[in-house]
């Protein structure tokens, strides 16, 4: 019996309908020193730019990336901006340089990146793209000696939700959805060619032991603890507001509750009296009542990403600290010896 013959590329991905689930972001060294270049040289400022590479299996490859220019409210700059993402992507591909959008990359503070606009982006981006993820840069946490380096998407059932834009706490409830699955946290895998390796090789030092780095061994955190327990301050702020919005709901749930309940009550009491009287009953509902109007039940979204936020600054908060130990233990052996 004669071999099937193999099928090409193009007939495999007609064929393949159900498309297997990211595993790995994987990020060529290249690439990552452009998006720390970038964020680096505008910080504190925020910066974005588009992420370039190839959509292969269960691995996203980025490739290459270019920066955005600085976006202002100007619709004419907008404009601009848009049109030269376009002329970029073209001399990319003139030059044979992979010029597919895989996503986006951006700065941020202290990892204060979780926000609506985030999501919209995200939204905006999966209209065109069937995978994407965001690289979020944090130069901040870069000087504390953590790369501060991660790989975003938004889960399925979330973007189901945000599409329909219903956040009530039933439809949460059907979903189980809560707020720590909004956004998955991919992993990255840092690629290099043969030829990069082989240089970075001859890159390094022939003694490396005996290079001291002591600022490693700084024990001053007291700026990136004070900013990140300031941003916490204020989320747990909002979080409150977002709360007071909730009881001033139910409270008005419940006081419109009991005016139905009442309202009925003496609808009843009066049909009774007119059956007596041999007289139609009236209909115990009134949609023209504005007691039986339902109230809007606020979303949920914004409270799930403050306490989002709020759980992401105790992580870092957290790791700054136990860091800080360990260099003050490591310091009162070195002085009891």
């Amino acid at each position: 019996m004669a071999n099937a013959l193999p099928r090409s590329f193009l007939q495999v991905a007609t064929t393949e309908e159900v498309a297997s689930p990211l595993r790995v972001v994987q990020m060529e060294g290249l690439a990552i020193l452009k998006i720390i270049k970038h964020c680096k040289e505008f910080s504190p400022a925020l910066v974005t730019g588009q992420l370039l590479g190839l959509d292969v299996g269960s691995v996203l490859e980025v490739t290459n990336c270019f920066p955005f220019p600085v976006r202002e409210d100007d619709e004419e700059i907008e404009a601009d901006g848009a049109n030269y993402q376009l002329e970029m992507m073209r001399c990319l591909r003139e030059v044979n340089v992979d010029n597919n959008t895989v996503g986006w990359y951006q700065s941020t503070l202290l990892g204060s990146y979780q926000t609506v606009e985030l999501i919209e982006t995200f939204m905006n981006y999966q209209e065109n793209i069937r995978r994407c993820v965001c690289i979020i840069y944090d130069p901040s946490r870069s000087n504390q000696g953590v790369l501060g380096l991660k790989a975003l998407k938004l889960s399925d059932s979330f973007m189901d939700l945000y599409r329909n834009n219903n956040f009530t706490g039933e439809k949460l409830r059907e979903k189980n959805l809560s707020w720590v699955d909004i956004f998955e946290e991919i992993p990255i895998k840092v690629s290099n060619s043969a030829l990069i390796s082989a240089f970075m090789t001859e890159l390094e030092a022939d003694a490396p032991v005996t290079q001291c780095d002591y600022d490693r061994l700084q024990l001053s955190t007291s700026p990136f603890l004070e900013r990140n327990m300031e941003f916490l301050i204020e989320c747990m702020d909002d979080l409150s507001m977002e709360q007071q919005k909730f009881q001033f709901y139910y409270r008005n749930l419940s006081r419109q509750q009991v005016q139905q309940q009442a309202w009925l009550q003496k609808r009843r009491a009066e049909n009774m009296t007119r059956k007596a009287a041999g007289e139609e009953p009236l209909p115990e509902e009134d949609p023209t009542n504005p007691i039986f109007k339902p109230l809007p039940e606020p979303s949920r979204l914004d409270s799930f990403l403050i306490t989002n936020q709020i759980s992401n600054y105790c992580n870092q908060i957290n790791g700054v600290a136990g860091q800080s130990f360990s260099r003050l233990y490591l310091l009162k052996a070195l002085h009891e010896n």
